[in-house]
């Protein structure tokens, strides 16, 4: 039994270390926060238990990590610890007894500040500037970041004169990216064939250890505050005074800290931002609780490894472990094919998460997954959860690759890519079950053909009890079809069928924006209207015809000639013939417009029209809406803060007229 128990607390430090490594050293952690958390209080348990195996080297009285290659190495003036991690209300509420059996209760005011999830760093200050930044590191030595530091915006070169400016200060924070600027950082990254970040901590880390300051400069890095080191000077006698301290110096603290008296307070401020951080535009993984008062900070002391006078409350875990059972195949409302993980249930941000989504098929081939591997999870907001990487020490040989289906899952149509560049996959088939209900409502809405009545509510019901398996079913409906529905009587089942049946002879712009095919817009409808006529002469239209139309490029043509080559396709065209749906051309209502040969331009908020309604209005008289001001534009027609495109007119001495002049010259 002891060499069993020896034998564990040996086998979690090298679990701890090589974590340790991976996250603070190569700045790519291979397991997530969570796990690592449940691997050091395992330790941490054991170790109190059996106290002759606790050794001087264990990850539990070690701060942290590692020094960086490729910087020198610096002493810190006062050691940077880390904080002891609670889990639970409870957890709180025992720290503050532990604090309230050496200080008197009449002196417990708490502070209460977000957990900025960065990278912790230490500028040090001498007679306001900044003289010196370094990492962490191990808690006593860090690296020398200065130069990269000092690319930061945020962080001031000199502190603001004020009368407490201290002689040389220690000034403690985070390092961190915005959630934004990440995603622009990835999508960068992802064109040149770069490995992602799968987080702003993890990004922020990478880029503290890069040698070129030019890069880092780029990466647009932030600095938030939140602590003391060593002080020569006035020394503030609360945090909250030194909090208010550095906003004077111009220094960019944490935010909104809050001074609390009681377990009750604190516990509702810890709720409530809790519930805001997917709003804010930094990730914070949970919050800090200090004693307010400094000098009893210092009576309080310290352990080895962290304050006694402050703690960090966790918020449920956003990232974790766990595994990957089976790949399955869902189509979108857009016929958009997307692979989705099935995955061993697991709490993530106080959800249980049994799915989440891969995105792409190309993505399961850049991740590296294999069915039944173990991934690291991750959940900040978002619906459905997403894989942030696999865990591949850990594969097994049970391994099963994925292959990419063929068919549609769900109606057996062809899969597609309209460009071989193109990562999405697509079912083009109008008809297919799991485009249906979602293609309905947008066929039946106001833009397209315009079916009074005919809601998401009603379509739901329609597709659910089998009435409506393809678009033309709807000219197939009936009243004693309709009456049984929720909340349908003769009257309202008569006022749909009516909508229904004016909408058979729309026009064919609508008909066409109304099927939904790809690419291809309202204007870019009327565009296909005007110069083919009819749908029949649509049909047979051949590629090298529709890229030749001028408003139509590339890759909308071979939308639109797929659409139409598709037998399903055609089997509906004919379906809708057969019950009397006959879409007519707009070709004669714009021959002889008022507007004929005339280029318009809307900017600024209409009134009394949307920017389609108003453009359709120019085509339908004969002219040609555009976006962008030239001197080939005739008119340029403005409303409610007009922008640049107002400017350009006047440069280019462009007729300019109101939205009520629009109004008078279509009438």
């Amino acid at each position: 039994m002891p060499d069993q128990i020896k034998n564990q607390i040996k086998k979690l430090k090298e679990q701890i270390n090589r974590a340790d490594y991976r996250y603070y050293v190569l700045a790519d952690p291979e397991i997530s926060d969570a796990e690592y958390d449940r691997l050091m209080s395992k330790l941490k348990e054991l170790e109190e238990h059996n106290l002759q195996y606790k050794s001087a080297d264990s990850p539990t009285v070690r701060v942290s990590g590692g020094i960086l290659e490729g910087f020198r190495t610096l002493k810190h003036k006062q050691k940077m610890l880390s904080l002891d991690n609670s889990y639970s209300f409870d957890e709180i509420k025992e720290w503050m007894e532990r604090v309230y059996k050496s200080m008197p209760r009449l002196e417990g005011e708490f502070t209460v500040e977000p957990k900025i999830d960065g990278v912790s760093v230490n500028l040090v200050y001498d007679k306001g500037s900044l003289s010196v930044a370094s990492t962490r590191g191990d808690g006593q030595t860090g690296e020398d970041v200065t130069e990269n530091i000092k690319t930061i915006r945020s962080v001031p070169l000199k502190l603001l004169e004020s009368s407490d400016t201290p002689d040389s200060i220690e000034i403690r924070g985070e390092i961190y990216m915005r959630k934004q600027d990440l995603s622009l950082l990835n999508k960068e990254r992802e064109v040149v064939k770069e490995t992602i970040f799968a987080n702003p901590r993890n990004a922020a880390a990478g880029s503290l250890k890069l040698l070129d300051r030019a890069i880092v400069a780029e990466r647009k890095l932030r600095f938030f505050a939140h602590s003391l080191g060593e002080y020569k000077g006035d020394t503030p006698l609360t945090h909250w005074e030194f909090i208010k301290r550095l906003q004077k110096w111009g220094v960019p603290a944490v935010e909104e800290a809050k001074v609390c008296f009681t377990f009750e307070e604190i516990v509702g401020v810890c709720q409530a931002w809790q519930k805001k951080r997917d709003s804010l535009d930094y990730e914070i993984d949970g919050m800090v609780i200090k004693v307010n008062n400094i000098s009893w900070q210092k009576r309080l002391g310290v352990t080895l490894k962290s304050p006694r006078w402050a703690v960090a409350y966790k918020f449920p875990a956003q990232q974790v472990t766990t595994k990957i059972n089976d790949i399955l195949v869902q189509v979108g409302r857009t016929g958009v094919v997307t692979p989705v993980a099935a995955l061993d249930p697991v709490e993530c941000a106080g959800v249980v998460i049994s799915r989440a989504t891969l995105h792409n098929f190309d993505e399961i081939g850049r991740l590296g997954i294999k069915i039944n591997d173990r991934v690291v999870i991750e959940r900040a907001g978002e619906v459905i959860p997403k894989i942030v990487k696999v865990i591949f020490s850990l594969r097994n040989g049970n391994e099963k690759d994925f292959v990419i289906p063929k068919a549609c899952p769900a109606c057996g149509g062809k899969l597609i890519k309209e460009k071989e560049e193109e990562v999405a996959w697509r079912c083009l088939n109008l008809s297919c079950p799991a485009q249906l209900e979602e293609g309905l409502i947008h066929f039946a809405s106001r833009s397209a053909i315009d079916i009074e009545g005919l809601g998401e509510a009603v379509i739901e019901q329609l597709v659910r009890k089998g009435l409506v398996k393809d678009f033309a079913d709807i000219y197939q409906l009936k009243k004693e079809d309709l009456l049984t529905l929720e909340l349908f009587k003769d009257k309202k089942a008569d006022n749909l069928l009516e909508a229904i049946e004016l909408s058979r002879k729309r026009e064919l712009s609508r008909f066409l924006y109304g099927l939904g095919i790809r690419h291809v817009g309202e204007k870019a409808a009327f565009v296909l209207s005007r110069k083919f006529g009819s749908l029949k002469r649509l049909m047979q239209v051949k590629l090298e015809e529709f890229d030749a139309v001028y408003e139509i490029g590339p890759v909308m043509a071979r939308s639109i000639y797929e659409f139409f080559r598709q037998e399903s396709s055609r089997r509906l065209m004919d379906k809708f013939s057969s019950l009397g749906v006959s879409p007519r051309s707009e070709s004669l209502i714009v021959k002889q417009g008022l507007l004929s040969g005339k280029t318009v331009v809307f900017t600024g908020e209409l009134k009394n029209f949307s920017r389609s309604q108003a453009e359709k209005i120019v085509r339908q008289a004969g002219g040609v809406a555009t976006a962008t001001v030239s001197k080939n534009t005739d008119f340029v027609v403005i409303g409610n803060s007009p922008g640049l495109k107002y400017r350009k007119a006047k440069e280019l001495g462009v007729t300019v007229i109101n939205e009520e002049e629009f109004g008078r010259m279509i009438l």
